[in-house]
Order: C-alpha cells, then structure tokens, then sequence
C-alpha cells in the first residue's frame, strides 16, 4: 500500500482551529491564503500575560511575534536568546529544514503549545541569563554565506 500524505490544511481551516481553541482565544483575520491570529498568554498561573501574533500564509512556514510586554525592555542590555529577531521579537520554537512543522499539522495544537513553553524558558532565562529551552543556536558561521537557523 502506498502511504498517502496529510492533505495540508487551509488558512481558513487553521483559523477555524484557533477560533475553537480554549488554548489561545483571541481574535484574528482571514484573507486569502492566510490569517493574523493575536491571543493573550500566560505559560503558567505564576507567569505574566503577554500578546501573542501568529502570522500564517498557506504553504509557508508561521510567524510568531511577541507583541507585548516588550521583550528587549525586559531582558535589559541583554540580546535575546533562541529568536529570528530583536525588534520586532520574532520567535525560533523549530527548526523549519528539519520539518518539525508542516502545514498538514494544526496551529493551535503544534505553534501554540511550543510559545508557551518558549515563554516558560523566556521567564527563567531573566532570572538565570541560561538559555534551558533547548533548540540550535549556530556559532558565527566561517563562511559569509548565511545559514538559518535562530539567533
């Protein structure tokens, strides 16, 4: 028998999926081919609150920005650690070349978990300045060709 592949799911589908969730309420837009999903999350009850995006286009691997509080305000004169970027704080919870996500995988049940367990780390980076989350952190790379990866 021939294995057959996950049908990808549809930005509408994921939307439907994030509206459902009791995970991540929030709220969102649709348009074609893709959805901006915003939700407020706490990782655990002694964790702060913090504003959530989740930028999806079909086909294409999501964003996740942490939209508030400010991140780069909270770590100080500290780089942040295991994200795409500073400002706007974009987060790394995969590693997209070893296709820990695809699109046939839901949204509220693969991204959403993992920004709360980034944001769990996140908390105990400020106290410990260690980065215990896990997760490839290239050195700087000998060549000037850029690798991906989280920085």
């Amino acid at each position: 028998m021939i294995p057959v592949e996950p049908r990808l799911l549809t930005a509408a589908q994921q939307f439907l999926h994030l509206q459902r969730n009791p995970l991540c309420p929030g709220d969102g837009t649709l348009h074609a081919g893709g959805l901006v999903w915003r939700f407020a999350l706490r990782p655990t009850p002694l964790n702060r609150k913090y504003g959530v995006r989740i930028d999806y286009h079909q086909g294409q691997v999501p964003d996740v920005f942490v939209e508030d509080p400010d991140l780069t305000l909270l770590a100080g004169d500290r780089p942040l650690p295991h994200v795409y970027s500073q400002k706007p704080t974009r987060l790394c919870l995969y590693l997209p070349r070893a296709f820990e996500w695809r699109d046939w995988m839901r949204l509220d049940e693969t991204i959403v978990p993992w920004i709360a367990i980034w944001l769990f780390y996140f908390e105990e980076w400020l106290i410990s300045n260690a980065w215990k989350g896990g997760g490839e952190h290239p050195d700087r790379p000998r060549s000037r060709r850029r690798r991906p990866g989280c920085r």
